[in-house]
C-alpha cells in the first residue's frame, strides 16, 4: 500500500471539509446580501408607487380636476425619473405615459402588471427582453379611479445595486480565501510540526533497531510531543545504559569463567604429568579442582536462575523453614575461607526466632550470595559481622562488613542487573539482583546502605515471620 502522509491526509480531509463549509457560508452571505438588496429596493418602489396612487386617489376625487391631466403632469414632473421610470398603464394593458417620454414595445411582457390585476398588487424582478437590462417592476391598479387607466407602474434598473451586490461577493470572496491561506498556513505548520520531530522519530528508531543507540532527538516542544521525545532519548539512555552493563556482563562472566577453568585445565594438566606419584601435589590439584568446579557451578546457577527470572519460570517450594539453620550453614560454609583469606566473621547466633514460610533453598542461596560478596569486597583484616534478630513481627539478618565500600553514586544501581560497582573484584554482577528478586518474591526487601568508600557496606534483609506458626525455634534444632 503507498504510504499516505499526515500533511496529505489533513489536506484532503480537514482543508476539503473546511473549504466546503467556507463555500456554504459565502453563499448563504451572498444569497442573504442579494436578498437584502433586492427586498430594500422593491419596498422603496413600493413606497414610492403608494405615494403616487394616493396623490391620484385624491385627484379622482375631485370632479373638477382632469384625472388623465394631472396624471401626465405627475409623470413629467416626477423627480426620481432619473432613477425611476414610472408608467400609466390604460385599460387596455398598453403603457400609454411614461416619465422618461420614450413609450416601451407594444408587445413588452409585464409579469407585475398582470399579477396586480389579478390579485391587486404584483411585481417582477428579471431581464428585459432584447436589451438584456436587468430589471425591478412593481404595479399598482388604478382601475377604480378612473376606468381610462388601469395601473400605474414603477420600474427601476438593477445593475448598480447587482454592482454593488458583486463588490460586496468580491469582499466576501477575499476575505474567504484569506481565511482559507491562514488555516493551510497554521495547519501546514501545526502538522509540520508533529510531522517533522516523529518522522526523525522514526529515523531514530531505525537506528535503535541496528544497535546504534548514540543517536538523541532534538526536542523544542513542551506538549505531548515533547514528552513523547524526553521519553524516547530516556528509553535510548537506558537501552544505551543497559547495552553497556549487558556487553560489561559478558565480558565480566567471561573472564569468570576463564579464571577456574584455567586453574582446573592447569591442575588437571600437572597432575596428568606428575601421574600421582606426589600426594601432596594430587591432594592440592583435586582440591583446587573441586573448589573451581563448584565456583563454575554456582556462577552457572546464576546465570539460570537469572535466566528464569527473566522468562517468568522462577518458582519457589515453599514450606515452614528454619531460617536460623540455613543462616548458621551460610556462615559455616564460608568460616574456613574467611580464614584462609584473613578476614573474620562474627556472628552471634540468637538462641530462637519464628519460623518463616519460603524456600530454605532460595533463601539460604541469598544468604551464600550476600557473605560471598562480603568476603569478596574486603580485604585482609577485615571484619563481617552477622545478625539475626525479631523486629515488628519481621525477621531481620543483616550482614556488615568493613570492606571497600560504594560509591553513593552507585549504590541505587547496585541492585540492578549486570551492574558492577567495583570491576577490581570478580563477579558476574548479577548475584545481588537475583538475591533481591528472591527476597521480595517471599514478600521481604533487601535493602544496601554504604556511607562510602572504604567504609563498609551493610546488606539488610527483612522477611515477614510466619504469623500461622507461632512456635519458636531453637539453636539446638538446626542441622
Amino acid at each position: 500500500m503507498a504510504k499516505k502522509s499526515i500533511t496529505k491526509r489533513w489536506i484532503v480531509n480537514n482543508l476539503g471539509v473546511i473549504i466546503l463549509a467556507l463555500v456554504v457560508i459565502e453563499m448563504a452571505i451572498i444569497y442573504a446580501i442579494q436578498t437584502y438588496f433586492y427586498s430594500s429596493a422593491k419596498q422603496y418602489l413600493i413606497s414610492k408607487i403608494n405615494a403616487v396612487t394616493s396623490v391620484l386617489s385624491i385627484h379622482s376625487q375631485d370632479s373638477a380636476a382632469n384625472f388623465s391631466a394631472e396624471m401626465r403632469n405627475m409623470l413629467e414632473t416626477f423627480n426620481e425619473k432619473d432613477k425611476i421610470e414610472l408608467m400609466a398603464i390604460n385599460s387596455k394593458g398598453r403603457v400609454v405615459l411614461t416619465s422618461s417620454g420614450f413609450s416601451p414595445d407594444a408587445d413588452m411582457v409585464m409579469p407585475d402588471y398582470e399579477e396586480a390585476m389579478a390579485k391587486g398588487e404584483g411585481s417582477y424582478i428579471g431581464r428585459i427582453d432584447g436589451s438584456g437590462e436587468k430589471i425591478l417592476a412593481v404595479s399598482v391598479p388604478i382601475s377604480s379611479m378612473n376606468s381610462e387607466y388601469s395601473s400605474v407602474r414603477m420600474v427601476i434598473s438593477l445593475a448598480e445595486i447587482d454592482n454593488t451586490i458583486k463588490t460586496y461577493t468580491l469582499m466576501v470572496t477575499i476575505i474567504s480565501l484569506v481565511i482559507i491561506v491562514i488555516i493551510i498556513s497554521t495547519g501546514l505548520y501545526f502538522a509540520g510540526s508533529i510531522v517533522k520531530p516523529i518522522r526523525q522519530i522514526s529515523g531514530i528508531a531505525k537506528k535503535f533497531a541496528m544497535g546504534d543507540f548514540s543517536v538523541r532527538i532534538d526536542n523544542n516542544s513542551n506538549d505531548e510531543i515533547g514528552d513523547l521525545c524526553t521519553n524516547i532519548n530516556h528509553m535510548a539512555d537506558e537501552l544505551s545504559n543497559a547495552e553497556a552493563m549487558k556487553n560489561e556482563f559478558i565480558s565480566s562472566v567471561s573472564h569468570e569463567l576463564r579464571t577456574p577453568l584455567t586453574a582446573i585445565k592447569g591442575w588437571a594438566e600437572t597432575l596428568m604429568v606428575d601421574g600421582g606419584e606426589n600426594p601432596e601435589t594430587m591432594k592440592k590439584g583435586v582440591g583446587v579442582i573441586v573448589n573451581e568446579t563448584e565456583r563454575l557451578s554456582q556462577m552457572v546457577e546464576e546465570l539460570l536462575d537469572f535466566s528464569r527470572m527473566q522468562n517468568g519460570h522462577f518458582t519457589l517450594q515453599e514450606a515452614n523453614m528454619d531460617i536460623l539453620a540455613e543462616l548458621g550453614d551460610a556462615v559455616l560454609i564460608y568460616s574456613d575461607k574467611a580464614k584462609r583469606e584473613e578476614k573474620q566473621i562474627i556472628y552471634n547466633e540468637p538462641e530462637m526466632l519464628p519460623f518463616v514460610y519460603g524456600d530454605k533453598n532460595r533463601i539460604r542461596q541469598v544468604f551464600i550470595n550476600v557473605i560471598d560478596n562480603a568476603i569478596k569486597y574486603s580485604s585482609p583484616g577485615d571484619t563481617i559481622t552477622i545478625a539475626a534478630y525479631e523486629k515488628d513481627g519481621s525477621i531481620i539478618v543483616s550482614v556488615a562488613d568493613t570492606g571497600c565500600g560504594i560509591k553513593q553514586s552507585d549504590l541505587a544501581k547496585v541492585k540492578t542487573k549486570f551492574y558492577k560497582a567495583n570491576h577490581t573484584r570478580r563477579g558476574s554482577g548479577i548475584g545481588l539482583a537475583v538475591a533481591d528478586e528472591i527476597i521480595a518474591m517471599h514478600g521481604g526487601t533487601m535493602d544496601i546502605a554504604s556511607e562510602g568508600e572504604d567504609k563498609g557496606t551493610t546488606v539488610t534483609i527483612t522477611l515477614p515471620a510466619n504469623k500461622n506458626n507461632e512456635k519458636k525455634q531453637s539453636s539446638s534444632s538446626q542441622g
